[in-house]
Parts: C-alpha cells; sequence; structure tokens
C-alpha cells in the first residue's frame, strides 16, 4: 500500500533542502530561491523535524551531508528536476524539449555530429541537443536523454545496446608516402599522440612495444589532449596517428587518411554502448534511439563486423 500522502513532507521544505544540497551553501540556495537565510534554515530545521534525523552538518560558513541527507538528496534533486521538466513542458506546450544524447567530446565530433544534419532533414520536428563531455556524468542529475559510452561491457548497465567495436589503425595523410612502419621509417615521421595515458590502447608506447618497436625513436611527437584534435592533425598531414577504426572510416573511404603501408586494424575490448535514461522515455526519444542505431549498424557493417 503507498505510503501516506499526509505524511510525506511539504514540498517546500524539500525544495529548501534540495537547494542547500545543489550548493552545499546556505547563502547561494536563498538567492536561488529569492528568499531569506533564515528561511532556508527554518525550512531545513523543518525538514529534519518532520524526519527526526538530523540532514545536515553545519560548519563555520560550511555545510555538509550527513548519511541520511546524500540519501534524501540523491532521490529527491532527481524528482524536483524531473518535475521541473514536467513543469515547463507544461506551461509552455508549444516549446519542443530536445532530446539530449551524451557522448565523448571525440565521439561527438567525429562520428556523431556528421550525421545529424540527416537526422535533422528526416526528422523536423525533433530537437537534438549534443551535450560532449569526457567525464562519466550522471545521465539522472544531468537530465540526458541517451548516452553513447565508450567502455567495457562491464562498465555499462545491462539495458545498453552494442552499436559497434573499437579497432585501431595507424593513419596519415597521403602527402606523407608513409610506408610500412619500422624503425627506419618511424626516424621519418611525427607521431601524433592522444595525450591520456588513462587509455593505453591509444597511446603509441603500446602499439610500438607489442610489435617489438619500443626502442625505436620517431621523427618527433605531438600531443593533445582531444581525440578529435589527433584526426585534423593527421588530415593536415603534421603526423601519423593511431585511428580509431569506426571514427576515421570515412575518412579513409574518401582518401582523405590512409592506412600506413596497408596496417591491419587491431582490434580492442572497447566497444560503443546506447544506454537509454529509462526516467526520460519518450516518443522523440525512442526515434533518435532508433536512428542511432540504424547509424551504428551501418558502421558495423562498414567495418566488416
Amino acid at each position: 500500500m503507498p505510503y501516506p500522502l499526509a505524511k510525506l513532507p511539504p514540498l517546500d521544505l524539500v525544495r529548501g533542502f534540495v537547494a542547500v544540497g545543489r550548493r552545499m551553501s546556505i547563502t547561494l540556495a536563498a538567492q536561488d530561491l529569492h528568499v531569506t537565510q533564515s528561511a532556508v534554515s527554518r525550512q531545513i530545521r523543518a525538514l529534519e523535524a518532520h524526519l527526526g534525523v538530523a540532514l545536515l552538518v553545519r560548519g563555520f560558513r560550511s555545510v555538509s551531508f550527513t548519511s541520511e541527507g546524500a540519501q534524501l538528496f540523491r532521490m529527491a534533486d532527481v524528482w524536483l528536476s524531473q518535475l521541473g521538466d514536467l513543469t515547463e513542458q507544461l506551461r509552455a506546450p508549444e516549446r519542443r524539449t530536445p532530446v539530449t544524447i551524451t557522448t565523448t567530446i571525440g565521439v561527438a565530433s567525429l562520428w556523431l555530429l556528421p550525421r545529424l544534419g540527416d537526422f535533422q532533414a528526416a526528422h523536423p520536428q525533433i530537437d537534438v541537443r549534443v551535450a560532449a563531455d569526457n567525464r562519466l556524468i550522471d545521465i539522472d542529475r544531468e537530465n540526458v536523454d541517451i548516452a553513447i559510452r565508450y567502455s567495457l561491457r562491464d562498465g555499462v548497465p545491462d539495458t545498453a545496446r552494442w552499436l559497434f567495436g573499437e579497432s585501431v589503425v595507424p593513419v596519415a595523410h597521403p602527402s606523407l608516402g608513409a610506408r610500412e612502419l619500422d624503425a627506419r621509417e618511424l626516424q621519418r615521421h611525427v607521431l601524433l599522440e592522444f595525450d591520456d595515458p588513462g587509455r593505453p590502447w591509444l597511446q603509441w608506447s603500446e602499439w610500438l612495444n607489442a610489435r617489438g618497436l619500443g626502442r625505436a625513436q620517431a621523427k618527433g611527437m605531438l600531443r593533445f589532449n582531444q581525440y578529435d584534435q589527433i584526426v585534423h592533425a593527421a588530415l593536415a598531414g603534421h603526423g601519423i596517428a593511431l585511428g580509431r577504426l569506426a571514427l576515421v572510416a570515412p575518412m579513409l573511404a574518401d582518401k582523405r587518411l590512409e592506412a600506413v603501408g596497408g596496417q591491419a586494424a587491431s582490434a580492442t575490448e572497447l566497444a560503443y554502448w546506447l544506454v537509454c535514461n529509462p526516467r526520460r522515455s519518450s516518443p522523440d526519444t525512442a526515434v533518435v534511439m532508433q536512428w542511432l542505431a540504424e547509424q551504428a549498424a551501418a558502421t558495423a557493417s562498414g567495418l566488416g563486423a
């Protein structure tokens, strides 16, 4: 039997608590709510009295959650965010709510964005918002509808849908005339390095060591902290990159890049996964999910998957 509505804490008290939790400051929460600090403090004390537990630890000009407060905030913050979204839709039904997709900056720039024009042409009634971020964001907290994750299988929910795998191959602009990479050939070329030790499969040191070339010296190395920058540098003829095949396949197909020396791609255990936020399902989200799945199937087919 549902918990009696009459026993639930008043919405104003929960709203004041969430405002404090989002800012971890009573002063800033008061500014957000356009009330006084004392009013927010009274709301927190009233909510604690209603629940019979302490929710905040108050320090000198600082607050932090108790374990009960952290538990309540995780649930209430998501709930109030969803209530806010619905309120906005009801107040302005003519305003379209975009379907938000999050993925890494590299995948957004090299795989998703080039395809969005076709989606808009086919579905002009649906707005899409791209939230590119290399952080693994909480799709509930950030109000995200769909995530394209780049991960091992155990790093995504069981409900995640496999899109396509990840393979890596050295690529360069044809003007470089890069041949089969060996110790002598490496001396002629600059290597384009992804400056992220957390992804060793995209590091030249690992690729070279695996082929017995760990001691070989390249002409030079350029380092970049975003993967799409590496691809743009390769397209400009600045050096040889470790190309993520799913992302650079169109550039190989139209000869803007070429696999160095006909080198075969080496598969990794990483893959791309489609994750839908079950709390934000809608007809528009379903259309975008289906379109992404179709685009991924075309990509996988092109890779021979």
